[in-house]
Order: structure tokens, then C-alpha cells, then sequence
């Protein structure tokens, strides 16, 4: 790895503790250029085209990534600021769990980075498509506009929960989670 990867992760090793995540929301530097660093539609991290091998290395930069309102992606620092490009979600989705049934059902999933999400407020579940086709797109909001893409075996998991409701005088197909219906699509 580069020196200045090692020096943007050590930054924010040290403006972090163990457990919490950095406090982007309060870090604006000035855009400090382009890093040759690009994260694969499959989740691969490839840093000037060859992939990154320390798992500690991914984890660490997917704290400190954002998307912003331009829809660029960037890791952030408190002094630095680098774009990165991302070719489709940041994040991949896994290993779908439930807990409970019916309303009081709580969908979860785990990240390719290890990050359990709860289906909620705080994490929503959007199924839409990819421009040009009727594939469907399902991700969750993680934090600071990232997403995490449904892999395929955790959207037929979540296929397999789902429930058909009344919305408004439509048919609509969702799942159930904390207590919300998240829709996936139109019903019959």
C-alpha cells in the first residue's frame, strides 16, 4: 500500500477510539484530490488496480467514506478529503436474520465490513432498479449517504418473507421489519 493510504489510515486511527465511528459529520477539509482507489460492483477494493489485502485496511476506510450531495463518493479525514469511485454500492449485504414474527419481526444483515444493520428507520430498506433494466437494486442506508447492496442469497431470503398488504388501495409486496412495512415491490 501506498504511503499516502498508510497515512490516511493512521490519521484516523488516531482520531477514533476502538469502537466508535469517526465523527465525519464534523469533518470538512478541503478536497485534497482523486485517489486511485475503486471499489467493485462484487466489493472488491482495488487500490491502483490491485486489490487490498489487510481486511483491517477496508473496514477502517468504509468508516470513513461518505457519499455527498454531488453523488461522489469520498474518505474523509479531519485534513484531508479524497474521491474515490464506487460502481455501484459501497457495501455488500449479507446473511439475512430475523427475530420475532409478524409486526414485531426485525430483519438484519451483516455487511461485507462486518457491520450488523436492523431493517428500520435508522437503517431503510429501498428496492429499486438499475437504469436500463428491470433488475431489481435492493440496498440499506448505512450512514453518511452509503448504502450496502443486497447480495442475491439475501434478497431471495427476504423474498422469502414477504407479505402482501393494502397500500393506499394497492397491492403492494414487503417485508416486515421493526415494526414498518418496507415495500419491494407491486402485488398481484
Amino acid at each position: 500500500m501506498s504511503k499516502r493510504a498508510e497515512d490516511i489510515a493512521r490519521t484516523v486511527q488516531q482520531a477514533t477510539t476502538a469502537k466508535a465511528l469517526p465523527p465525519l459529520e464534523s469533518w470538512h477539509p478541503e478536497l485534497s484530490g482523486d485517489m486511485d482507489l475503486t471499489i467493485t460492483r462484487d466489493g472488491q477494493w482495488l487500490y491502483q488496480g490491485a486489490p487490498i489485502a489487510r481486511e483491517a485496511t477496508v473496514k477502517l476506510f468504509s468508516t470513513i467514506m461518505r457519499r455527498e450531495e454531488d453523488g461522489e463518493y469520498y474518505l474523509v479525514t479531519p485534513v484531508e478529503k479524497w474521491r474515490i469511485k464506487v460502481e455501484d454500492a459501497p457495501l455488500l449485504a449479507h446473511s439475512l436474520e430475523a427475530r420475532g414474527h409478524g409486526e414485531d419481526q426485525v430483519l438484519s444483515v451483516t455487511t461485507n465490513v462486518g457491520e450488523s444493520l436492523e431493517i428500520g428507520t435508522e437503517h431503510p430498506l429501498e428496492v429499486g432498479h438499475y437504469p436500463g433494466n428491470d433488475e431489481p437494486r435492493p440496498v440499506i442506508l448505512v450512514r453518511h449517504g452509503l448504502e450496502a447492496r443486497l447480495v442475491t442469497a439475501a434478497f431471495y431470503d427476504l423474498a422469502e418473507r414477504v407479505v402482501e398488504r393494502d397500500v393506499q388501495g394497492e397491492a403492494q409486496l414487503g417485508v416486515l421489519s421493526h415494526g414498518k412495512f418496507w415495500k419491494i415491490g407491486q402485488g398481484g
